[in-house]
């Protein structure tokens, strides 16, 4: 069917309620515009970073539209915010220390040492990291990276790694620093869940968006992700308790471990000769995510506020600047307390408000439409939901204590959605009933009823042209109204795709480096996340390996489950065959990269009964679709 990628102007209620923003909030207030451009000493003289093949990866002019004043078509709190995000440079912190802001979704920080530098989290891409500190040294000189440090374990904090340093300079003797816990979390979330979250992810940054007023204007955190080559190199130094101290080429770090806040592994910094404090990604300019919309653990506002008053405890007496891996620093002692403690303060209302709400039996949704922000905290711009919103993040609150259930049982058993869009739409008398009453409702304003309503429609009927245009028409004026950048971008990416069809994901996060970091265990558990149980009911089939220098390991397929047993006892008995190979033999048929035919055909392997019974084993696993549906079934 023919489809359209036309957008649409706002609608006057959209319009309105943008131009109401401009009287709740101190638009004239620009400490955080002075903030950002302080320590401004010049930025790239190419705007646009490309990879090996001349591909585009990073273009820092795409944002240039946001000097206007604001369009209809966005809140003018996230154009506000996104006007600050899009800066781009390299900044002075204090003497000594300096941040690339601008060039990736987050920031990379740049100490110097006595010799070279430490890199303090090389953005996402290679490519991009490697641009920042090419901008570094065209000002400051050709100092060589003497150390890196990654804060936690999100992909935008060390996917660029490779771009500031080389294998061979870590086994030379370059230190890597990280946060206890680091690896396994930063290659679990990109494998386990890896396909579904970069599906969402997709939709959560905009990066398929078009650029523009009534586009893609930024993430909030961020403007959006950089799509060059993640690589990841393994940390070489372990940090494992608060107060752990270390020296990188003579420069001093008192550390402080935060896991459970804003990654299951981080940590933030002092740096005591510069009085200088890194708070990571836990106190930023903005309400951060409990819960992320691409999906993830659900993170503690509890634990994430006691962190935060801790790190107010342990070093703002001797901190002159406060920075972070996003956004700008704040300067001064009293602004750095102000500024921590009402971060701190910001998740533990949401967290112990939630609470009371859900124990007096009020439903996640329920209590996201209650909970009101203390004005005070709402008159600051750095506790705005340009990134997290307090709306979902209350409901993140909810999961974390209650699950998905609300407790009401006509909601336990309920039909799939393409079931219920079916009788739903049978129900309200059929589609054109249900189309003519929801433009009536559109013509009113209420965009989110349309949303909610025609959402049916297309479900129980996804190549229904008129449903598909009026449900993107809503998305579409939802995203103009969003103070949200990734609320925006859900909306906007959901109205490109009822338009124009799949644009696919921009960026896969399972990347050789992350790959490589796996462990056998870890590659094992990949595994029997694919397995089609249905398809592999009745199999029964069991694949022993015996890996030079390392326990033997019995894969047993049955009931639909893979078992993974280390050792020879009697729940790994009587293998249907078994191989005897080098550890990189192993990892290079589980990830794939060698058939089990081309496996058994190596001088270096050893087998032993029917090497046709791991193809078969294989043969039962399932592919993740990358480019699945979200707005049509």
């Amino acid at each position: 069917m023919p489809r359209t990628t036309e957008t649409k102007p706002a609608e006057p209620g959209i319009a309105e309620a943008n131009r109401s923003v401009w009287r709740r909030f101190p638009f004239d207030d620009d400490q955080d515009f002075q903030d950002a451009r302080r320590g401004f000493m010049g930025t790239a003289p190419e705007s646009v970073v490309r990879d090996a093949e001349g591909r585009a990866v990073w273009d820092l002019d795409a944002y240039g539209f946001l000097a206007q004043d604001c369009p209809d078509t966005a809140n003018p709190s996230l154009w506000r915010q996104s006007r600050l995000c899009s800066d781009h440079g390299l900044f002075e912190v204090v003497e000594g220390i300096y941040q690339v802001r601008g060039f990736d979704l987050s920031n990379m920080t740049i100490v110097e040492g006595e010799r070279g530098v430490l890199v303090i989290d090389p953005l996402l891409c290679a490519e991009t990291a490697a641009a920042g500190l090419a901008l570094y040294r065209g000002h400051r000189g050709d100092r060589p990276v003497t150390g890196v440090l990654y804060t936690h374990s999100h992909i935008d904090h060390f996917g660029g790694v490779r771009g500031v340093v080389s294998d061979a300079d870590v086994a030379g003797g370059v230190p890597v620093l990280a946060p206890h816990g680091f690896l396994e979390h930063a290659v679990s979330e990109n494998v386990y869940a890896g396909t579904a979250m970069g599906r969402r992810a997709a939709y959560m940054y905009g990066a398929a968006l078009p650029k523009g007023e009534r586009g893609q204007i930024g993430a909030g955190l961020g403007q959006t992700t950089s799509t060059g080559t993640a690589g990841l190199i393994p940390p070489t130094v372990d940090i494992t308790r608060t107060g752990q101290t270390e020296t990188v080429d003579g420069i001093r770090m008192v550390f402080q471990l935060t896991p459970g806040a804003e990654a299951p592994a981080e940590l933030n910094i002092h740096f005591p000769d510069h009085a200088a404090l890194c708070m990571a990604e836990n106190a930023t300019h903005n309400l951060h995510n409990l819960l992320t919309l691409r999906g993830a653990q659900v993170r503690d506002p509890r634990v994430w506020a006691r962190y935060l008053t801790e790190a107010i405890d342990l070093f703002t007496g001797s901190s002159d600047v406060a920075f972070a891996s996003h956004h700008w620093p704040v300067w001064g002692h009293e602004r750095i307390v102000t500024f921590l403690s009402e971060q701190r303060d910001l998740y533990s209302y949401l967290h112990d408000q939630t609470l009371r709400m859900l124990n007096q039996g009020l439903t996640e949704v329920e209590i996201a439409e209650r909970m009101q922000m203390p004005p005070a905290l709402e008159r600051a711009w750095h506790t705005h939901g340009y990134y997290g919103s307090v709306n979902h993040n209350t409901k993140a609150v909810y999961q974390r204590y209650l699950g998905w259930f609300d407790g009401n049982p006509a909601h336990l058993w309920e039909h799939p959605p393409a079931e219920s869009a079916r009788r739903y739409v049978e129900f309200m008398g059929g589609a054109d009933e249900v189309l003519r009453r929801a433009r009536q409702s559109f013509a009113d304003g209420d965009f989110r009823w349309v949303a909610q309503v025609v959402n049916h429609v297309v479900f129980a009927d996804s190549d229904h042209a008129e449903a598909r245009a009026l449900q993107a028409d809503a998305l579409e004026q939802l995203g103009y109204g969003s103070e949200n950048g990734t609320w925006r971008n859900f909306f906007l990416m959901g109205a490109l795709e009822l338009r124009h069809g799949p644009v696919g994901t921009p960026i896969a996060t399972t990347s050789p480096d992350l790959l490589a970091a796996l462990t056998l265990d870890q590659l094992f558990d990949a595994l029997a996340i694919r397995v089609d149980g249905p398809r592999s009911w009745d199999a029964d089939i069991a694949v022993r390996w015996n890996p030079r220098g390392g326990d033997p390991v019995t894969l047993r397929l049955r009931n639909g489950v893979l078992v993974r047993v280390t050792g020879t006892g009697p729940a790994a008995a009587d293998p249907d065959v078994e191989f005897t190979l080098d550890e990189a033999d192993l990892r290079a048929v589980l990830l794939g990269t060698v058939t089990p035919a081309e496996l058994a055909a190596r001088d270096t392997v050893g087998v032993v009964g029917d090497a046709g019974r791991l193809t078969e084993l294989l043969g039962h696993l399932d592919a993740p679709d990358p480019d699945f549906a979200i707005v049509t079934p």
